[in-house]
C-alpha cells in the first residue's frame, strides 16, 4: 500500500488507491504536460510546432507590387451543389456479414459540393441581341442595326460577344469584347440577369435580348425561370434598301457586280478568286483555233483579209489575230482583238460603274461553226475551216464540223514588162541578174550538174536554111555543151571551098531566136531550124554518142579490175594507215561500210560507175558476202600479206557475175536504217522520261485517265505523250516499246513496266560506237 500511494495518478490511470477498496477517479479532461514524459521508448509524443511564418501578402504583376488577398484581388473558388450519388455495397449471394450489418453507412447527405470547374466546363448560354449605332457619315440614314451573338460561361460566369461578319461591309466586325466578367446591376453580371426581351448594358452600349437558344431555354426552365417569346428584329434603312433591290421576295446582301468592284476586290485580295478553277485545271492551254475572212469595203479596193479565230477553253475568252499576206502594204500589228470576253453585237464601251455583263451576253463556243458568219466587233467574219484540234474536241461533243470552204480569190493579173534583149555582152545570167535585182550578185553555178554531165558533149551536123547558091555547099558542127548548156559552132575544112573556115560562133550561152528562150536539147533534133545571131540552121544528123545519149543515156565503162587496182593505191597514198582510211569513209561511224558510202567513196576518187559496177566492186572488198563491208575486210582487201607461200603471189581477178549480192546489199542497208530509227526514237523518249522526272509521275495520270486497267496500247501511249506536250509518231513508240520489252503485245503494254525499262535502258544509248 505505501507503494501505491507513492505512484501518481498518471500512472494508475485514472484510478485512485485508498485502503480497503480501490475506487475510479472521476474522469477528468486536464492539460497534460507532455515535457514531464520521460523519453523512454513507447512513451514519446509527437507535437505539433507551431507556424511563425509570414503569408504571402504581396506580389509583383507588371513591375507593381500588389497585395494579393481573397476578395480583394481574387475570388475564392467557385463551388456547387450535386447530387450526391453513392455506390451500393455489393454484398454477393451469401448476404451482408455481421461486420456489415454493424457497421452501416449513416450518412444521409443527398447533394454535395464540386468545383464548378469542373462541373459546368463547357456549358454555355447562347442569346442573340441587337445594338444600334448612329451614321453621322452620310445623309442617306442616321442610324444602323448592328446584330450580335452574346455568350454566357456558366464555369467562372464569364461573357464575350460577337457579331457576324459581313463581306464587305466596310466595318469592323467579328469578337466585339473578349471573354471576360462583365459589370452587372449587382457587381458582376450573373446569369440570372439575362433575360429575353431585356436590354444589357455593358460599358455604354444598350444591347436588347432577342432570343436564346433551345439548350439556354431549357437550363432555365430547370432552374425554374421561363423565358419570353422571341422578339423581332428591328430594320434600318440600310436593310430596307437591300431588301428592295432584291425585288422584295427575299433578301439580297449585295448590289449587282460592276467592273468597279471587280476591279476593288481584284485589288484588295478578295473576290471570287477560285472562280470556275476546275475549268482551268482541265482545259488549260488547251485553245479552239478557227479560220475565218473579213471582207473589207471600206478601203477604195475590195480587199479580203485573213483572221485567226482563238477561243480558250479555260476561261471562255477570245481572241483574233490577222493573218498578213505576203506584201500586204499593211503595218505588222497583228493583234486585232486583245484575249479577254467578247460580246456579242457591236463593240461598247463599258465604264467601271456599268453592270457587269452576263454570260449569255458573251460570245461562246456554240457561236463557231464553219460556213458561218458571227458578228464580232460589229463585223461579219466568215468561218472557213478549223484545225485538227478543234474537230477532235467537236466530235467529242458530239457535233461535226462542216468540211473546209475555199475563199481564196482569183489572183489578180499583175502586167510585167517583157524582158529585155539579150545585148550579147557578158553571159546570159550576168544579163537577168541585172533584170530580176537591182543589185545584182555573180550568178550561182549548178555544181551537181557540173559534177555528173562533165565532159559530155552532143554533136550535130547543120546547114545554113534557105541559104543563097554560094552557100549551099556549106557543112557546119553544131557542139552542145551539157553540163553548161553552151552551144559552139565550127565549120570543118573542105576542098576548093574558097571560103575561110573555122570557128564560125565562140562557146557560150546563146539564145534561140526562133523560140525566145536558151537553147536546149530538144532544138538540136534532125530537121529542125535554130536561129543565132540572125543565120538560120537546119539540123542534118547527129553523130552516134549524141544518138545512143537521146535514145537511152551513155554511160562511161570502166575497166573494174583497173577500178580496183587505182583505188587501192590511190588509198594508200593519201593516208599511211588503213584505219584512218576506213573512218574516212564510214560516214555514221557504225564500222561497217553499207552500199551508199562504198559508192560515195568511190566517187570521190572520180569514178562515176553505174550501180551494179559499184557492187561489183564491193563484192571484192566483201569476202563474207553478207552485203556489207567489215574492217577486216577492208584491211583484207586493201593490205597485201606479210608473207606468202609462192613467190609471186597476185590477186584473184574481179569477179563479174554478181548474183544476188544487190539484195544483200540493198537488206542490209535496210537494217541499219531501221536500227538508226530505233536507236533514234528510244533515245528520244527516253530524254523525255530519264531527264524530266515530272513527266514519269504526269505519264503514270494520263494512262490512269485512259484506262483503268493496267496496260495500254501504242495508240494510248503516244496520246498521252501529245498530252504532255511531246509529239511522237506511232511507228516510233512501237519501235521504242518492242525494243525495251521484246515479244510483248503492241495493243497490251504494261505501263508501269514500259516506264520502267525506258529509264533503266537509257545509258544502254548513250552514244553511237
Amino acid at each position: 500500500q505505501a507503494q501505491a500511494r507513492a505512484l501518481p495518478d498518471w500512472a494508475t490511470g485514472g484510478l485512485r488507491v485508498s485502503t480497503g477498496r480501490v475506487q475510479r477517479a472521476p474522469a477528468v479532461m486536464e492539460a497534460l504536460d507532455v515535457s514531464a514524459i520521460p523519453n523512454l521508448p513507447g512513451f514519446s509524443v509527437r507535437t505539433k510546432k507551431k507556424n511563425y511564418g509570414r503569408c504571402h501578402t504581396f506580389q509583383m504583376v507588371n513591375g507593381v507590387r500588389i497585395e494579393q488577398s481573397e476578395g480583394m484581388t481574387f475570388d475564392k473558388p467557385k463551388f456547387v451543389k450535386v447530387p450526391l450519388s453513392l455506390d451500393t455495397k455489393r454484398v454477393g449471394s451469401m448476404g451482408a456479414t455481421t461486420v456489415q450489418e454493424d457497421f452501416k453507412d449513416h450518412v444521409k447527405a443527398e447533394v454535395t459540393e464540386a468545383p464548378a470547374w469542373d462541373v459546368l466546363d463547357r456549358h454555355v448560354l447562347r442569346f442573340y441581341g441587337q445594338f444600334q449605332e448612329s451614321v453621322v457619315e452620310t445623309n442617306l440614314e442616321n442610324f444602323r442595326i448592328r446584330h450580335c451573338v452574346i455568350m454566357y460561361y456558366l464555369e467562372d460566369d464569364t461573357c464575350h460577344i460577337t457579331e457576324r461578319k459581313v463581306e464587305n461591309s466596310g466595318m469592323p466586325q467579328g469578337q466585339l469584347l473578349r471573354r471576360h466578367r462583365f459589370p452587372g446591376p449587382n457587381g458582376y453580371l450573373n446569369w440570372e440577369d439575362l433575360r429575353v426581351g431585356g436590354e444589357l448594358h455593358v460599358y455604354g452600349r444598350v444591347i436588347q435580348i432577342l432570343d436564346c437558344d433551345e439548350w439556354t431555354r431549357n437550363f432555365f426552365s430547370q432552374q425554374g425561370q421561363e423565358q419570353e417569346e422571341a422578339l423581332e428584329p428591328a430594320m434600318d434603312s440600310f436593310a430596307e434598301t437591300q431588301f428592295e433591290i432584291g425585288g422584295g421576295g427575299r433578301k439580297k446582301v449585295h448590289q449587282p457586280r460592276s467592273y468597279e468592284t471587280v476591279y476593288r476586290e481584284q485589288r484588295m485580295g478578295g473576290g471570287h478568286i477560285n472562280a470556275n478553277m476546275q475549268q482551268f485545271m482541265e482545259w488549260d492551254r488547251k485553245v479552239c483555233r478557227f479560220y475565218a475572212v473579213f471582207d473589207d469595203l471600206s478601203t477604195p479596193q475590195f480587199e479580203r483579209r485573213p483572221f485567226e479565230i482563238l477561243y480558250f477553253l479555260a476561261d471562255d475568252t477570245v481572241e483574233i489575230k490577222e493573218k498578213y499576206p505576203l506584201n500586204c502594204g499593211r503595218d505588222p500589228f497583228p493583234i486585232f482583238f486583245r484575249r479577254g470576253k467578247l460580246a456579242h453585237g457591236q463593240a461598247k464601251v463599258m465604264g467601271p460603274l456599268d453592270r457587269e455583263r452576263k454570260k449569255d451576253e458573251m460570245i461562246g463556243l456554240q457561236d463557231f461553226e464553219i460556213g458561218g458568219s458571227p458578228e464580232l466587233l460589229g463585223q461579219r467574219f466568215f468561218i472557213y475551216d478549223a484545225d485538227a484540234f478543234t474537230r477532235q474536241y467537236y466530235a467529242q461533243l458530239g457535233i461535226a464540223l462542216a468540211e473546209a470552204v475555199d475563199v481564196r480569190l482569183p489572183e489578180r493579173t499583175v502586167p510585167r514588162p517583157k524582158t529585155p534583149p539579150y545585148t550579147g555582152y557578158g553571159t546570159w545570167d550576168d544579163s537577168m541578174g541585172s533584170v530580176h535585182t537591182l543589185m545584182p550578185k555573180p550568178p550561182k553555178k549548178d555544181q551537181v550538174k557540173l559534177f555528173e554531165h562533165e565532159g559530155k558533149i552532143l554533136r550535130f551536123t547543120a546547114q545554113i536554111y534557105k541559104a543563097k547558091p554560094e552557100d549551099a555547099d556549106r557543112l557546119f558542127i553544131l557542139n552542145y555543151h551539157v553540163f553548161d548548156d553552151t552551144l559552139s559552132i565550127h565549120e570543118p575544112p573542105q576542098r576548093n571551098m574558097g571560103i575561110m573556115t573555122g570557128k564560125f560562133l565562140e562557146k557560150g550561152i546563146h539564145l534561140n531566136q526562133e523560140t525566145g528562150r536558151l537553147f536546149q536539147m530538144e532544138d538540136f533534133l534532125p530537121g529542125k531550124i535554130i536561129k543565132v545571131y540572125n543565120r538560120e540552121f537546119e539540123i542534118l544528123d547527129m553523130d552516134e554518142y549524141t544518138r545512143k545519149y537521146l535514145d537511152g543515156g551513155v554511160q562511161r565503162h570502166f575497166d573494174l579490175e583497173a577500178v580496183l587496182q587505182k583505188l587501192r593505191e590511190g588509198m594508200r597514198q593519201q593516208y599511211p594507215l588503213a584505219r584512218d582510211i576506213f573512218r574516212k569513209f564510214d560516214a555514221d561511224h557504225d564500222g561497217v561500210l553499207t552500199k551508199t558510202e562504198f559508192k560515195n567513196a568511190l566517187i570521190k576518187w572520180g569514178f562515176q560507175v553505174t550501180e551494179e559496177e559499184a557492187l561489183l566492186i564491193m563484192k571484192a572488198f566483201d569476202s563474207r558476202k553478207d552485203g556489207q563491208i567489215s574492217y577486216n575486210e577492208f584491211c583484207d582487201c586493201l593490205i597485201d600479206e606479210d608473207y606468202t607461200n609462192a613467190m609471186m603471189k597476185v590477186r584473184p581477178k574481179l569477179d563479174q557475175d554478181v548474183g544476188n549480192y544487190p539484195d544483200l546489199a540493198q537488206t542490209k542497208l535496210e537494217e541499219r536504217d531501221e536500227r538508226e530509227k530505233i536507236r533514234s526514237a528510244v533515245k528520244a523518249i527516253g530524254d523525255v522520261i530519264y531527264k524530266h522526272n515530272t513527266n514519269f509521275m504526269r505519264l503514270l495520270k494520263e494512262f490512269a485517265h485512259l484506262t483503268h486497267e493496267n496496260t495500254v496500247s501504242c495508240e494510248q501511249i503516244t496520246k498521252a505523250l501529245n498530252t504532255i506536250g511531246q509529239s511522237f509518231s506511232l511507228e516510233d513508240v512501237q519501235r521504242c516499246v518492242a525494243y525495251v520489252l521484246p515479244d510483248v503485245d503492241f495493243e497490251q503494254v504494261e505501263y508501269v513496266a514500259f516506264l520502267k525499262a525506258v529509264v533503266s535502258s537509257f545509258h544502254d544509248l548513250s552514244a553511237s560506237r
